[in-house]
Order: C-alpha cells, then sequence, then structure tokens
C-alpha cells in the first residue's frame, strides 16, 4: 500500500496520504449547531490517519432537509462549533474540508426547519422528485412540487457566504455538493430541470449554476476548492439519457477544470442508490454500468486506482463510518471487522447519539 501513504498536494494544502473521509450524513447535531459529540467523531478518525476528511452535507441556509439534526454554517454558534471541531482534526494532524449543501426540491415544508425558515421548498423547476419518504415527519409524507426560483443567483450568493464562515470556521477548503440529486444536481440533470431561461436547456446553460458557485468559491478559498458529482447516480429520482449525461458532465467538467480546482470527487455507480417506482428501477436504470469498484478487496483497487494514475487520491465511505482507525488498518494490513450499526446510523430521538456514531471499536 505503499503509494496510498505518500503525501499529496491539493490546491494550497499537502495531505498526508491519498486515503480520504468521504462526506457521510450523521444526523447528530444539535439543531444545526456542531456539538460535543460530533468533535469526537471527526477527531477520531482524525487520529485514525484521514489525510482529507470531508464533513457531512452542511447546509448553507435554514431549509426542510430530507436529513433531521444536520449542521448549518449560516450563523455564528455553527461557525464557532465548526472552529473547535477544525482546530482539533488539525491538531490531530487531517485537514478537513467542508462539503456545502442545500437540498433544493428534496425538502419538505412540514419539517420543523422549513417552518422555521418561512420561505417555500425551491427548485430549478416546479418537478417534484418521485419517492422519498420523511420519516421523521407526521405522516411520513413523501416529496412535493416545489417551487420554481426565481433568480438562482440568491442561491448563489448564499453559497458564498457559507465558504467565507467556512473560512472564519477554520476549514482547509470547501467541497461543493454537486451530486445525489439534491439542488445543483437538480440544475444539472434535465429530467428535474425544465427552465428555458439561461439556467436552463442546454448542457452549457444547466452547469452555469454549479460553475458560478465554484467561481465564488475560488474568490473566496483560491485553489482549495473542490466538486463532487455522480453523474452515474439515480438517488433521489435523477437520471438523464446517456448521450446526455456525458454532453452535461462533460462540459462541467472542462469548465470546472479551467477554475484550478483542488480535486473533482467521482462518486462510484451504486445500485442501491436507484429509485424504485412499482416494483421498477428509475428512467436511469437504463444505463446502469458494472460496478467495477465492488471488489472483495476494496483497498487493493485502491491501491491500483492511484498507482495507476488513474486517481489521485481515493475517498471511502461507510469503512470510515464503521472503522474511525481506518487508513491506520489498512497501513498494517489489519481486517475491517466492524459491522455497521443501521439501527442507529442516523441517529434517533432518545437515543444515546453515540450508539452506531462513536461507538466503533479501533482494532488492537
Amino acid at each position: 500500500m505503499s503509494t496510498l501513504f505518500t503525501p499529496l498536494k491539493l490546491g494550497s494544502t499537502t495531505i498526508p496520504n491519498r486515503i480520504g473521509m468521504s462526506a457521510l450524513t450523521r444526523s447528530r447535531s444539535s439543531a444545526t449547531v456542531p456539538n460535543e459529540i460530533m468533535l469526537k467523531y471527526y477527531v477520531q478518525r482524525a487520529k485514525g490517519g484521514a489525510g482529507l476528511i470531508v464533513t457531512e452535507g452542511v447546509l448553507i441556509t435554514r431549509q426542510g432537509t430530507e436529513w433531521p439534526q444536520a449542521p448549518g454554517l449560516w450563523e455564528k454558534a455553527q461557525i464557532d462549533g465548526w472552529k473547535k471541531i477544525t482546530d482539533a482534526v488539525h491538531e490531530a494532524g487531517s485537514k478537513i474540508y467542508a462539503q456545502l449543501w442545500h437540498v433544493g426540491r428534496v425538502a419538505h415544508p412540514n419539517a420543523p426547519e422549513q417552518i422555521a425558515a418561512g420561505v417555500p421548498v425551491y427548485a430549478p423547476s416546479a418537478l417534484s422528485a418521485r419517492g422519498g419518504k420523511f420519516r421523521f415527519i407526521s405522516g411520513e409524507p413523501g416529496y412535493v412540487t416545489p417551487t420554481e426560483i426565481a433568480d438562482p443567483t440568491v442561491l448563489i450568493a448564499q453559497f458564498k457566504q457559507a465558504a467565507i464562515n467556512a473560512k472564519e470556521a477554520g476549514f482547509d477548503g470547501v467541497e461543493l455538493h454537486g451530486a445525489n440529486g439534491y439542488v445543483v444536481h437538480q440544475f444539472l440533470d434535465s429530467t428535474s430541470n425544465h427552465r428555458t431561461d439561461k439556467w436552463g436547456g442546454s448542457p452549457e446553460n444547466r452547469t452555469r449554476f454549479a460553475l458560478e458557485i465554484l467561481k465564488e468559491f475560488v474568490e473566496v478559498y483560491g485553489p482549495n476548492v473542490a466538486l463532487k458529482v455522480s453523474p452515474a447516480g439515480g438517488y433521489n429520482d435523477m437520471g438523464m439519457p446517456l448521450q446526455d449525461t456525458i454532453d452535461t458532465f462533460g462540459h462541467l467538467l472542462r469548465e470546472a477544470d479551467k477554475l484550478g480546482l483542488s480535486y473533482v470527487a467521482l462518486a462510484r455507480y451504486n445500485p442501491y442508490l436507484d429509485m424504485e417506482f412499482d416494483g421498477k428501477k428509475a428512467r436511469h436504470a437504463a444505463r446502469r454500468r458494472r460496478d467495477v469498484h465492488a471488489l472483495p478487496e476494496k483497498d487493493r483497487r485502491a491501491e491500483e486506482l492511484v498507482g495507476s494514475g488513474k486517481a489521485a487520491g481515493v475517498f471511502f465511505g461507510m469503512n470510515w463510518l464503521t472503522h474511525p482507525d481506518l487508513a491506520r488498518r489498512i497501513k498494517d494490513g489489519k481486517k475491517l471487522d466492524n459491522a455497521p450499526d443501521y439501527m442507529h446510523l442516523y441517529g434517533a430521538e432518545g437515543v444515546d447519539p453515540a450508539l452506531g456514531y462513536t461507538d466503533y471499536k479501533e482494532a488492537a
């Protein structure tokens, strides 16, 4: 595993190895404010050898997210809470990016934070995603038809302010969450974006929203800006025809490359994220491809990707969730033997937040 444990320069920052921790929804904040159990969680993984930690999705504004107890970064208490975490992660020897997030049409008007926000559920177009279930809302409702946002620059300004707040909170950089069917992905996808103005229609127009946010991020953070996309993903009812996917993401990545970003993270295809309706896979299933990453020895695959030059580094998700010492285990050749606690994956009201969060054992 020698290649994985060599330093890598990302923007103006050098990370000690090429094993990153991907953004992982955990739902443990105190309402929207980072807290002590979150501090413990991130420090555990920094001490476990993560070269770069990317936070769970951090909301840029108050809204009715799919996930309760998601942290934010729009007010002072949140900045202060994240500052404690970034300071501790740095002391433990890791670097940390904030993944900035807006869920767009997959918010719900009856969610407590959406009610507190006092604004509609916004999206590129007034098109509801199919499926969905808000289990923390009475009656477990599904998605609703959102309100088309008249001026997308309002959201772009909120993303920029969140980046400014992230810098004040001590983050080494920011990652734009452009994946998994959230608002940036909704602008990119021709099935969720039916606009006829400069923000919709052609691949050039549908990528404009993401690119304008990235430009604002670069103004704040210089080269320490990243982008995550999931071109093959079907989560939250996403998925264009194959040629449209190639044209759209091809244009996005070519233009993003001109901005000098620190990295682009490509989420691998995962069939478990394909939505189902009436027992059938959604429209994106027609372009399903073999999951070449789903091998028994994923760490070996990571070494091959980095060693061959196909990737500069590799992010792990679930394995970091269940193994706070993941990088050390890989380096020492130790087994990954902690089973996920699915019952408490995202926490639960009235339950100890440490369960399924900070209680996974480290290797002897």
